[in-house]
Parts: structure tokens; sequence; C-alpha cells
């Protein structure tokens, strides 16, 4: 179900940065889910899913720029954002998937243009890998949909109990991630201020954390088939056209990943930005921009 824009929901302070009226969708399961929907109307969009600890938030700048020509939908994943943030949400990959299709869904969208970012690539790609034809021009940032490895610090934030209390207690992962997701330059106080917005208290970090522990690094893990599934149909996109934007100074996925993509799209454009963090969008800036929106127009 999907319900109008909320005045007033984004406080005078982050509106100057991201001046939006987010919209709400009801989820498969319940939950309420924030995103944004502007420029044009029609059944043709471009489709923007962020990762953790990020909200729609990442894509604000580029929402701006491309949205006066084609519509532009930014949800915040549930537990992420301005998204609701309960409890008893199943905060897995394939309920996650299904959130997305639903949306789709539920905004009658023909055609959806793609532009992923972290846990954004296996949620949007899991969409593709089933609705190929209704997916046009996919964007890759920083991201992988297929098993790998982690850093360190990651894995500490995974395990049982003290992961929890670094990541929901001392905030020891989205408020690191402000300045490790960064190479050349550092975030302004208010884009701080703005990415951390959403996660100001134990309940409200509830979203970052399962995202953690949702890494299928076990075999066994609950979400690793569903991982696997995407992985295993990522040939099924080998028609469409792609960008992969990268940051290539990112401390978690570093150029190994940049080089599977490679190996598994290698007629995929690549726009290696060699100075620019995990959070190449806002690292790399007006030139990344461009170079989406190039990508994008050409359709």
């Amino acid at each position: 179900m999907v319900s109008a824009p909320k005045p007033g929901g984004v406080p005078d302070w982050l509106s100057r940065l991201y001046p939006f009226s987010p919209a709400s969708f009801r989820t498969p399961r319940g939950a309420a889910m924030s995103y944004l929907d502007e420029g044009p109307r029609g059944d043709e969009a471009v489709l923007m899913l962020h990762g953790n600890p990020t909200w729609s938030f990442y894509y604000r700048d580029l929402v701006r720029e491309l949205s006066a020509g084609v519509r532009c939908i930014a949800p915040d994943h549930v537990g992420m954002g301005l998204s609701a943030k309960p409890a008893g949400y199943d905060y897995r990959l394939a309920s996650r998937i299904a959130d997305i299709e639903a949306l789709v869904e539920g905004l009658g969208l023909r055609r959806v243009h793609l532009v992923l970012h972290d846990w954004g690539g296996p949620i949007g790609l899991g969409l593709a890998v089933r609705r190929p034809g209704r997916v046009g021009r996919i964007v890759l940032q920083n991201t992988a949909a297929f098993p790998g490895r982690i850093p360190r610090r990651i894995a500490l934030c995974r395990a049982p109990l003290v992961g929890e209390f670094i990541v929901r207690g001392l905030n020891g992962f989205a408020e690191p991630a402000t300045w490790m997701a960064m190479a050349s330059r550092r975030l302004t106080w208010d884009e701080r201020r703005g990415y951390l917005h959403p996660y100001g208290s134990w309940a409200n970090r509830i979203g970052v954390h399962r995202f953690v522990r949702d890494i299928p690094m076990e075999p066994d893990h609950p979400s690793r088939a569903a991982l696997e599934e995407v992985s295993a149909g990522l040939p099924r996109l080998s028609g469409h056209r792609k960008m992969i934007l990268w940051g290539g100074r990112d401390f978690c996925f570093d150029d190994s990943y940049l080089n599977r993509w490679r190996g598994i799209y290698p007629d995929a454009r690549v726009d290696r930005l060699a100075s620019a963090g995990h959070y190449v969008l806002e690292d790399a800036g007006a030139d990344a921009r461009t170079r989406v929106a190039d990508f994008l127009k050409q359709t």
C-alpha cells in the first residue's frame, strides 16, 4: 500500500541537504517503508538502493540531478533511514528483495534502471534476476552479490553479544563509517549528522546490526541460500547495459571484488575512481554523479 508524502517528516536542519517529503509504503510483512519519489510520474524510473549503514540520504544529490528528467525512487530499507524499525521484522536478504519487488509492483513501474550500492547490490540484483525483462540499465557501486571475505573489524561487529553491544550500544558501525567510508575528503558536519540522524538510539540501530548479522559468511547461514540464488542468476543479466562505478580506496569492497565483477560482466563499463572510498558517490561528488547521469541518460 502506497501513501502520500507526509510534510514535516524531515527536520528543518536536515531539509537543507535532503529537501524531500518522503512517501510511505506498507511492505508485505506490514512494516512502513519510507521512500523518495521525485520527478515526472510515469511507469519508468531509476531505482536507487542503498546499503548499510546509509539510507536514501546517500542518493540525495543524484536524485536532485536526475529528477528533472526522470522519475527517481529511493527507498530506505526497513530498519534504516526514515523507515520503521520494528523488533519483529525478518531482517533477511530474501525479505528485503521481496520488499523492493513489492514496492516496484505497488508503484506500477513497468521498467526500472538500477543504481546499487553495498547491500543494495544483492537486493537490487535479486529483483533483477527474478524480473530481468523489467530491468534496464544497471549501475554497480562497491558491492557484491556473491560470497566473499570481510575485514576483521566488520567480523567483530557480527560476533554474538559483543557485536550487538558495539553496533547498537556504542554506535560502533554507523558512526565510524562516516570517516572510514571516505578517502579523498571529509564529510561536513551536517553531512555526518545527516547520515547518523536515523540511528540515534539502541532501538533505532536494529537495522544496522541486523544487516551486519545477515552477511552470510557461513555455509549454513540463513541468508546463504538467497545470496547463492542471486549469484547463480547473474548470467541472466549479461545482455543488460552496465556501469561499474568503483571507489579504489574502499576498506571493505576492494579491487578483488571489482575483479570478480569484471569476470562476471566483461562487457560492463568500468569507471574506477582511484581516490574515492566506499561512499563513492559522496567521496567523488559531482564527478561520480555526472558519470552515472550520463550513463543513464543514454537510455
